[in-house]
């Protein structure tokens, strides 16, 4: 049952009706039970494991959160009676205790992750260094790769460490807290939310807004224009230029470039509105994942703006933890005595976003091109970071320029063709040929071929696609900059019967224009696949 399916919206249709008119104490009940079903709809082998990660997380939590607060209610009973030193060191030795239930918990909670879709992987780099070495090969397990798995153990194991830094308290509710981590509209691919903002959200009774839901419709409808108009039909050459890259270089690994940004864009941000659109017709606010990425002037800022969710993940329990932790210090302490001052302090930062950003790219799949990907984005953010004090003169030296108009679109330009570049290793996966195709660019001058008579059909898309595509395309960009300050769906949210007749058009225009794929059945959403 996935999102762009006629049984989908009936699902939806029906959750919704129950939601509002059962009495509000049942309506997180509703969404549990719905969120299973869909949930199940996806394979029924697939359940065990979401239990699994629930009962381990709920569990772990109840164990750290019994044992943050016997710590801290200790230590209010006695606090006339023990020394500041002797709290101090209560409290350390509490927080080691509680650290050890932590790791047992993302041991568990990783571990599946980790055994499921990356076993395959690791077991075939082994296999390529025991046959280089003369040995004989082996036959590689194929197991079994929930849908969303990703995405529901980051934010699960969110959830524990944030318990563990005192941040929240443990749900005590089982069945709160299996909603939590199966809420339907976002397991499959996210936001990836935290506890402490979505947990009452799911939770507390929600009245019937028609603001909200006249909002929320649009954003669906918005979100299904961006998935089937443009993303869907980007995909045909997509498709077509990655089968055929023994012919299709040169100018077409640009145009593969700019066709797959269309397709993930409008695949991805498209996925996120429709969750985002279904939970705001519930009444409930989920965070948002995408702040006009499009306009980022360097790579650093796009990853603010782009999975923003994913980021700040990333930021909060891997990077800074990692920064600060002691075998860190010691490492900053060693480089700074036996480096130099300058040299020491940037090698524990490096170090620090070079493991964050190999496991970001690990993260989106289990391959060398995504890990290479990682990497790349890791490479152009340190250097862009060294040549910043450069990068400041120049903009001083040269104000008239770097105010303008068109250097804004100019450095907007570079980091969106350069992003696209390295998202290029989604499509083409083998990384040797990924850099050959990239060399093609300036080896073979092919751009006559495209602007030829037969050009604009040659990578497998007709003319009628390409007018829909570019349509679909001008229309987003027509959309975004007229939310650019308030987004549309908020300006249309005291409106009702205006967003409403503005959603009947858009569906109207999916209909009429989407791409449903072979069989009439619209492919997957990408990001749904991690």
């Amino acid at each position: 049952m996935q999102f762009s399916s006629a049984i989908f919206v009936l699902f939806l249709a029906l959750t919704i009706l129950l939601y509002y008119l059962l009495p509000k104490k049942w309506q997180w009940g509703v969404l549990l039970v719905a969120s299973y079903v869909f949930y199940l709809s996806q394979g029924v082998q697939y359940i065990g494991f979401l239990l699994y990660t629930t009962v381990v997380t709920y569990f772990t939590g109840r164990i750290l959160s019994a044992r943050a607060k016997k710590e801290d209610d200790f230590v209010e009973a006695n606090r006339e009676t023990l020394t500041k030193e002797e709290r101090k060191a209560f409290r350390a030795s509490e927080k080691k205790a509680r650290f050890r239930i932590l790791l047992c918990g993302l041991v568990l909670g990783f571990g599946l992750l980790i055994l499921l879709k990356y076993t395959a992987f690791f077991a075939g780099g082994v296999r390529d260094i025991v046959t280089a070495f003369g040995g004989a090969s082996f036959k590689i397990p194929s197991l079994l790769i929930p849908l969303g798995l990703s995405f529901y153990t980051f934010q699960s194991m969110g959830y524990l460490i944030d318990l563990y830094r005192k941040k929240i308290t443990a749900e005590t509710n089982f069945l709160k807290f299996a909603l939590f981590v199966s809420f339907f509209p976002q397991i499959i691919q996210g936001p990836i939310s935290r506890f402490g903002d979505l947990g009452k959200e799911l939770t507390t009774p929600h009245t019937f807004s028609a603001g909200d839901f006249s909002a929320g419709l649009f954003r669906v409808a918005y979100g299904f224009f961006k998935k089937l108009v443009v993303a869907d039909t980007a995909m045909i050459g997509v498709r077509y230029l990655y089968e055929h890259t023994d012919t299709q270089q040169g100018i077409y690994v640009i145009l593969l470039i700019l066709l797959y940004t269309a397709e993930i864009y409008g695949d991805f941000t498209g996925g996120i509105d429709i969750t985002i659109g279904i939970s705001r017709m519930l009444g409930i606010r989920l965070a948002e994942n995408f702040n006009r990425p499009f306009s980022a002037q360097s790579v650093k800022e796009y990853w603010r703006r782009w999975h923003i969710t994913m980021g700040t993940w990333f930021t909060d329990y891997v990077f800074y933890p990692l920064s600060v932790s002691g075998g860190m210090q010691k490492f900053s302490t060693w480089s700074r005595s036996h480096l130099g001052n300058a040299v020491g302090k940037r090698l524990p930062v490096y170090f620090a976003t070079i493991v964050t950003w190999f496991l970001t790219g690990l993260w989106h799949g289990a391959g060398w091109n995504f890990i290479v990907w990682g990497l790349l984005n890791c490479f152009v953010i340190l250097i862009s970071q060294e040549l910043q004090p450069l990068w400041n003169l120049f903009l001083k030296k040269c104000q008239k320029l770097s105010g303008s108009g068109f250097f804004y679109c100019f450095r907007a330009a570079r980091t969106f063709l350069l992003m696209g570049l390295f998202r290029s290793l989604d499509v083409y996966k083998d990384v040797p040929l990924t850099f050959s195709l990239w060399g093609s660019m300036f080896t073979t001058w092919n751009w006559g071929e495209l602007f030829s008579a037969s050009g604009l059909t040659s990578f497998g898309m007709n003319l009628w696609q390409l007018l829909v595509l570019g349509a679909g395309i001008l229309l987003i960009l027509l959309a975004t900059n007229l939310g650019k300050k308030t987004p549309l769906w908020d300006r249309l949210a005291s409106r009702s019967v205006l967003a409403v007749a503005l959603s009947a058009c858009i569906l109207t225009l999916v209909l009429v224009f989407g791409s449903y794929g072979v069989g009439y059945d619209a492919a997957d959403f990408i990001y749904g696949q991690f």
